[in-house]
């Protein structure tokens, strides 16, 4: 067998959802672009299994929510961590690639590493550095050859911080413009009567259980003020029942949604959000969509995020675009009134309004929006790294 036609073998590890998407089309990628059949082996779930990955154990396996959960099994989750690196090690392959979860996959990649000090390693998706911990961007370049970013200020970060090589490739909401963004009629919905107003609570339980009354508060106000307004409540399987028995409470007519289609539907026409801090912030700014955005934490958690966490915004959105233009209510200051009045602005032609327009205008040039999909970028490097050679 030529060196051309020598199978490349990929050790691929992602043990969430997303991470499998990500890790997913990074296989499709390397498939179409390695000029020689790949192999691939190691930890995934659906979208990676289709692209011919036999996983080591179900990811589900580590769906794991709650301090009590994990500890109780943090037995199975360390016995996991050994049993993947111990194959990995065991398959001899030409590149590791780990992606997000780094509480898992960096325990494995320490672990080969120590075994195979020679075979590339690469991260897909920064730990938060830029957030928390910095100084683990460092602790990393023992590990770590290269890794591939989803946010455009990661490697900039990384460089400050003496972390690995770091290029970004693309968030995977770069291919989703279709999905977010209006077409000529959503537009026209957008601007019409009554206006959709989008309320995005969060998917995890405290969240949503510290949001959910706030916010339907805040709904009667801003109809109080505003008038009808067509509200949209997306939501996930695991707090729906949760979410309807709250917006059912509200007073004012909510539409509660599980369906993708209908929460695609709701991006594209929708006037302004009442969202949660996280990535969905990102989507909004993607989608054009002025929003606010809250954000509560109990005591604890607040004291040690004033300890720690070391970012100028909690908004993923105004990282991204360096500035604070989606404004921030927290905490204490997480009121009705004050999030009615961040919110009224948005859904009239106001300066305000035009203001988050003016800066949403600016991330498809942040973003690389246009350029080849995160998983082709993402591929490339690997391919480069797999031919012992350094990405430019």
């Amino acid at each position: 067998m030529t060196a051309a036609n020598k199978p490349l073998h990929v050790f691929v590890v992602a043990t969430e959802e997303s991470g499998d998407r990500l890790g997913g089309a990074l296989m499709q990628s390397l498939k179409e672009r390695a000029g020689r059949p790949v192999m691939f082996s190691g930890v995934g779930g659906s979208a990676m299994g289709s692209q011919g990955l036999t996983t080591l154990f179900p990811i589900s396996d580590l769906a794991i929510i709650g301090i009590d959960a994990v500890i109780a099994k943090l037995p199975t989750i360390l016995r996991l961590i050994r049993e993947t690196a111990a194959a990995a090690i065991a398959a001899k392959p030409d590149m590791l690639v780990i992606i997000d979860s780094p509480d898992f996959t960096h325990r494995v990649a320490r672990k080969v590493r120590a075994a195979q000090p020679s075979l590339p390693i690469v991260d897909y998706v920064s730990p938060s550095v830029w957030a928390w911990r910095p100084g683990r961007a460092r602790k990393m370049r023992a590990y770590v050859d290269h890794l591939l970013a989803l946010l455009p200020f990661e490697p900039r970060v990384h460089e400050e911080l003496g972390g690995p090589p770091c290029t970004y490739v693309g968030h995977p909401l770069c291919d989703r413009l279709d999905e977010l963004r209006p077409d000529a009629g959503d537009a026209q919905r957008r601007d019409a009567r009554p206006p959709v107003l989008l309320v995005l609570p969060g998917s995890r339980t405290g969240e949503v259980t510290r949001l959910l009354e706030p916010f339907g508060e805040t709904v009667r106000q801003t109809v109080a003020q505003c008038g009808p307004l067509d509200v949209v409540v997306p939501t996930v399987p695991h707090v729906a029942e949760r979410v309807r028995a709250a917006v059912a409470g509200w007073g004012v007519p909510a539409r509660v949604t599980l369906d993708p289609v209908e929460k695609a539907q709701a991006f594209r026409t929708a006037r302004a959000a009442l969202a949660a801090s996280g990535t969905v912030t990102l989507e909004l700014a993607v989608a054009g969509i002025p929003t606010v955005v809250a954000y509560k934490i109990s005591l604890l958690e607040e004291i040690v995020g004033h300890l720690f966490v070391r970012t100028p915004s909690i908004v993923l959105a105004n990282l991204v675009l360096g500035d604070n233009i989606m404004p921030e209510i927290v905490q204490r200051g997480l009121t009705p009134e004050n999030l009615t009045a961040a919110l009224v602005p948005l859904i009239g032609d106001t300066s305000t309004r035009q203001r988050q327009l003016d800066a949403f205008a600016r991330i498809d040039g942040i973003m690389g929006i246009g350029r080849a999909s995160a998983g082709v970028q993402a591929a490339d490097i690997v391919l480069v790294l797999a031919a012992g050679q350094k990405p430019t």
